[in-house]
């Protein structure tokens, strides 16, 4: 199992994850980051915790709107099958997000004050 440091808003964290699995655990870490750097812009700096528990929501959002998208196509018959990812796509997709969520409180946890 590799190890990857990761930066989301300043704080380095120490990831484990599969071999090869590092520069894509990287590019994750980088489009949250990139999700709490816009909630910043927005409504300024807040807490750990709650930076992280918002940029969660903005991932879930989008992983919403991309079920419904592809309910939507599934919807519109196999002749638009060439020009939609597949089906078999989503739960794998779906399956690394909980995982990436999860992490995401436990990371969002260890600040939490008692």
């Amino acid at each position: 199992m590799a190890q990857v440091t990761v930066r989301i808003n300043g704080y380095a964290y120490t990831v484990g994850c599969e071999d090869g699995q590092e520069a894509h655990l990287q590019a994750m870490a980088q489009q949250v980051d990139e999700r709490i750097e816009r909630i910043k812009a927005v409504a300024g700096p807040s807490g750990e915790a709650r930076l992280l528990m918002l940029a969660a929501l903005l991932l879930a959002d989008e992983l919403h709107d991309l079920k419904k998208a592809m309910e939507a196509a599934n919807r519109n018959g196999p002749d638009r099958a060439a020009a939609r990812p597949s089906a078999a796509v989503a739960p794998e997709l779906a399956g690394k997000i909980a995982a990436l969520a999860d992490r995401a409180e436990e990371i969002a946890a260890s600040f939490e004050q008692p």
